[in-house]
């Protein structure tokens, strides 16, 4: 469908936007916690190495998930992101306990 890859760049413009806002606002957060002030350029910056990282993590967990053969991502397939940093795994690991116990039946 010829309007379709045009759907997908505004998509993903509103996307890096939204990322680009959410990182501005953190930014200005703890610039004001530490007195100190960020430069446009380096939110800018910023947003767009978080934006490398994203799209770096959906391609590992998508190649974890066809290793493993299947077509939908799993939550171990996320936890697998973390395999190289402890603190992260431990993350990864702890939430998705969490998830897994709120999707249980009864909560157990």
């Amino acid at each position: 469908m010829p309007g379709l890859q045009g759907d997908d760049n505004t998509k993903e413009e509103k996307l890096k936007a939204s990322l680009w806002y959410s990182i501005g606002q953190m930014v200005d957060s703890a610039g004001l916690a530490t007195d100190s002030n960020a430069s446009p350029h380096f939110i800018g910056g910023l947003s767009e190495l978080v934006w490398q990282q994203i799209q770096t993590a959906a391609q590992d967990v998508e190649a974890f998930a066809k290793h493993a053969d299947r077509r939908i991502i799993a939550t171990e397939d996320v936890v697998l992101l973390g395999r190289r940093s402890e603190g992260l795994k431990t993350v990864l690991q702890n939430q998705a306990k969490t998830v897994s116990k709120q999707n249980a039946p009864n909560g157990r």
